[in-house]
């Protein structure tokens, strides 16, 4: 029997070095306790975060008086668990020293019988500063630390990006970030749950292996259910489920979720602990077969290849102890509308909560998930691998069961640094013990089933050889952003497995009011500069962004200008770089953008902005993400030359389907090249079979004569692809920069038909072309079925709205604003 008193109520703080405690809130961490008594101003606003860095020099006290659940002490072991502190910890019972702590992530188990009273006791952690603890552990050594205002942060296990990361602010925080409790236990105690699942013959077999503390002889016994219903029991440490309904991927079937319930009984039929998870029943391989290109690098789930949509995860906030499920709930639903089946969980920030988990297995997001290491070296002393090893160890027992997970990565861009991570033997000697040995280790070990891949990128040939391979592994491609390249250089290369790759956007005017006054949103301002973490080459963000910005668009006139024109910017560059690569598959497997959230309100490459709003980006990867694809690859292309002169070489259209639906399909796409107010000049239609996993060259069209007659400017391709009657996929093609393009400012005539209760139609006309028409109900919450899209002369688009108020039509109609490019300068 176990006995649990939780002890996250009634704690105190107080600079270390001072006798004034104020209440403090646990699970949480210095800077929102000192935030909930007005001792600091808040932090995201303005440039206050500069104005708070002195609190990551001092020490921290945490305090609670309690008194103890007397039922504790009729069990044979009695411990304090403290599921994280952050990070340099000194816990102290009843002036009892329990334990000196360096490691944020792991959880702390101490022995307190002795130590407990019956009656009132007083518990203590005492904080360090961070900084103080780097410069006593960090000897100068070079780190080849990227992103990072602290050298030598590698050398404390704590999340890196909360010493500041090229889209982070500079929060190091203090305090008991994760609950803790005390718990009794008599016997032996139930640690953990090993499971391993056999697909054959129709059946899935479980078997289930329990961890005890003592390695006591037991037996698990109990059921699996499927909404309610026992579908097996456990026996002798193993089930069989009949006719199983498998989980899938968002986008490929359904995710059912099993539940288990078990006990685990000693040999006297005593009760050593339970464990109630859901599961869902599926395999995930990563498959690395050799083929026509080398190595392919694809996650193969229930044995069918997938190609993998989706986008980087960061930590939801700056301080991680705020994020609450309807948070999470509403950046994943956002990743899955927007057709994704994969989130990689980054490397420099944390292990999720549960809530994060939960939600991938409910919304079927496969999990890539890095360990806790990030652009760095870092140590390979033995107490350093000591405690990895624990930290490793307990982030794979506590995920390994999960439908979502797909894949274990040591770290994120170590790799990337290859040349200055072989300048010693003691560095790779350090570098491959702890992500070429111990972790593989811990995952074989413990989990078994999930595959292992070192770094991200990785290139299967040796770390030595560079980090980009086409042939194999998978990349991160920077050329665009941090080397500045052009965004055609996209389609000039194929990898196997795009995992990081991504354009930055300002943030939205709504999303910049919760940080600035209007007066200072300015994009080279000093707030709008402090909400603008990347430095590329010496050169700030925004002034790579608005570099971007001006290769294709004119000059924003006002501030929701150059905001709406850099997210059009993102949403394009995002665009080209992955019709690409899905017009690539199979010999390009996944694309996973960087990055999909924000920890804060800040200029970044995030699709979902801090608080949720969606960016241009998130609507455009609805369509590039969406199962049925239709692509349209301009040839030819722009460029400057001699003199400012431009030379343009475009002269047609290849038009490609993609398909990754679930059966094959019969379609249509019908083309239209047309001037800008309607006209048409040619048009054609084509009959197309859609089918799982191919991408398909359908036509290559000319329009040399066409576009020498009418003018570059003056044209542009219309396309639609229907799957029987229903149109699934819409794309322009232009023929030239929109800069250069002569947009007309026709009027948007808009028509709303309610459909059902807070469900609306929005009809929009227009009598010449309007480019990316931003749609907005200012002060209403909705959501739509499409947003920042083309709209063309003479052809109405119908646009489903969602909006939880239920408003009458009228007041739709009354509140709707539109925008487009041609508002953004005119």
């Amino acid at each position: 029997m176990k006995v649990h008193q939780s002890l996250n109520d009634g704690w105190q703080f107080s600079q270390s070095d001072r006798n004034e405690f104020y209440p403090a809130e646990v699970p949480g961490c210095v800077h929102t306790d000192l935030l909930q008594h007005g001792l600091i101003p808040e932090p995201f606003w303005g440039r206050n975060e500069l104005e708070l860095q002195y609190l990551e020099d001092l020490d921290w006290t945490y305090r609670l008086e309690f008194e103890a659940d007397p039922a504790l002490f009729g069990e044979d072991f009695l411990e304090l668990v403290a599921e994280g502190l952050d990070t340099v910890a000194t816990v102290t019972l009843n002036g009892v020293v329990l334990g000196q702590e360096e490691n944020m992530y792991i959880e702390h188990r101490y022995a307190v019988k002795e130590h407990l009273r019956e009656g009132s006791n007083q518990l203590e952690i005492t904080f360090q500063s961070p900084n103080t603890y780097i410069d006593a552990h960090w000897d100068g050594e070079p780190l080849m630390e990227m992103c990072q205002l602290k050298p030598g942060r590698s050398r404390i296990r704590k999340a890196a990006y909360s010493f500041g990361w090229d889209w982070g602010p500079r929060f190091p925080t203090s305090g008991i970030w994760r609950p803790i409790r005390l718990e009794a236990w008599s016997r032996d105690r139930l640690e953990s749950v090993r499971m391993v699942q056999q697909h054959a013959d129709g059946q899935v077999k479980l078997t289930f292996e329990p961890r005890l503390v003592n390695q006591s002889s037991a037996e698990l016994k109990g059921t699996v259910s499927l909404a309610g219903e026992v579908v097996a029991e456990v026996i002798g440490n193993e089930a069989v489920i009949e006719n199983p309904q498998l989980w899938w991927p968002n986008g490929y079937g359904e995710q059912p979720l099993y539940e288990v319930s078990l006990e685990c009984v000693d040999t006297d039929a005593v009760v050593l602990g339970t464990w109630e998870k859901r599961i869902g029943l599926r395999t995930i391989k990563l498959d690395m077969h050799p083929d026509e290109w080398g190595e392919c690098f694809q996650f193969l789930v229930n044995g069918k290849p997938i190609f993998a949509k989706g986008a980087n995860w960061i930590p939801a906030d700056a301080f991680p102890n705020r994020v609450e499920r309807e948070r999470y709930d509403n950046i994943l639903t956002s990743a899955v509308e927007a057709n994704m089946n994969m989130i990689r969980i980054w490397g420099g920030g944390i292990y999720e909560f549960e809530d994060f988990y939960d939600l991938c297995d409910e919304k079927g997001l496969l999990v890539w998930q890095d360990f806790m290491f990030a652009c760095s070296l870092f140590r390979g002393d033995q107490p350093f691998l000591d405690s990895v090893r624990v930290e490793a160890s307990q982030a794979v027992k506590r995920l390994a069961h999960r439908a979502c997970l797909a894949l274990w990565c040591g770290n994120n861009e170590c790799e990337q640094k290859h040349v200055e991570l072989m300048e010693t033997e003691e560095r790779m000697q350090s570098y491959e013990a702890l992500f070429y040995k111990l972790l593989p280790e811990v995952v074989e070990e413990l989990d078994g089933v999930t595959d292992y891949w070192p770094s991200s990128p990785h290139n299967p040939d040796g770390y030595q050889y560079g980090k980009d391979n086409p042939r194999a592994g998978d990349t991160h491609h920077w050329a665009v952003w941090h080397s500045r390249k052009p965004v055609k250089i996209y389609e000039e290369e194929v990898y196997r497995f795009y995992s990081e790759f991504g354009m930055q956007s300002f943030s939205s005017p709504e999303v910049a009011a919760t940080f600035c006054n209007p007066e200072d949103m300015n994009i080279f301002g000093p707030v709008m500069e402090n909400h603008q973490k990347n430095g590329s080459g010496g050169t700030s963000g925004n002034l790579v962004v608005f570099d971007y910005m001006a290769r294709m668009y004119r000059f924003p006139k006002d501030y929701r200008a150059t905001a709406y024109i850099s997210q059009l910017n993102q949403a394009y560059c995002m665009k080209v770089a992955i019709e690409h690569m899905r017009r690539n598959q199979p010999r390009c497997m996944g694309a996973l953008y960087w990055q999909l959230n924000d920890c804060w309100p800040v200029s970044s490459w995030s699709s979902v902005e801090f608080g949720g709003r969606w960016r241009a980006l998130n609507h455009e990867a609805r369509r590039f993400y969406a199962p049925a694809m239709l692509s349209l690859k301009v040839i030819g292309e722009e460029k400057i030359g001699q003199n400012n002169y431009y030379h343009n070489s475009m002269s047609g259209v290849e038009i490609f389907t993609v398909f990754d639906g679930l059966e094959e399909v019969s379609g249509t796409v019908n083309w239209f090249l047309e001037t800008l107010d309607g006209q048409l000049v040619k048009k054609g239609s084509l009959d197309v079979t859609l089918r799982y996993g191919e991408s398909i060259m359908q036509e290559s069209l000319d329009f040399t004569e066409e576009l020498a007659s009418h003018g570059k400017t003056n044209l542009l391709l219309r396309a639609e692809m229907k799957a029987g009657d229903y149109p699934v996929s819409y794309k322009t093609a232009l023929f030239s920069t929109p800069r250069f393009i002569n947009l007309e400012r026709a009027p948007i005539i808009a028509n709303v038909t309610p459909v059902e209760s807070g469900v609306y139609e929005l009809e929009l006309l227009t009598k010449s072309y309007h480019h990316m028409v931003q749609i907005d109900l200012p002060g209403i919450e909705f959501k739509c079925s499409d947003n920042y899209f083309d709209l063309h002369a003479g052809t109405s688009r119908v646009i489903t709205l969602e909006i939880p108020s239920k408003p009458e039509a009228s007041v739709v109609e009354s509140s709707l604003t539109t925008y487009s490019l041609v508002d953004s300068y005119s």
